[in-house]
């Protein structure tokens, strides 16, 4: 079976970081069975009905989920204290998992967002 776009970026990661990233493409998979994965952004990206739902991405010092918009964020409630919120972008630590009940969360507000 050929590489996706997303398999392809996530080459450039080992480790910790690439087992971070993986285990939330593996949850997004679950949480979004009929989208579509992609590259948007220069980032792994979910889409559903051509709109971004999430992207994701690892940086040098950590990793990031970005749910779409700016007000997902806003209206999740609490996150665990190792994530670090900045407007549109959760940050999470290299080697540390995000809930996949917060994710759920977090998906499931941005879908809200985009049927409105």
């Amino acid at each position: 079976m050929p590489k996706s776009l997303i398999d392809l970026h996530l080459q450039k990661f080992t480790g910790e970081q690439l087992d971070s990233l993986v285990a939330l493409r593996d949850v997004l998979r679950e949480l979004l069975p009929n989208s579509e994965e992609t590259i948007a952004w220069g980032m792994p990206t979910f889409t559903v009905n051509g709109k971004n739902v999430a992207h994701f991405d690892g940086f040098k010092k950590h990793c990031s989920f970005f749910p779409g918009s700016g007000g997902v964020l806003s209206v999740i409630g609490e996150l665990p204290a190792w994530c670090e919120v900045s407007k549109g972008t959760l940050r999470f630590p290299i080697g540390k998992k995000l809930p996949k009940t917060l994710v759920k969360k977090m998906v499931k507000a941005r879908l809200a967002e985009l049927a409105k």
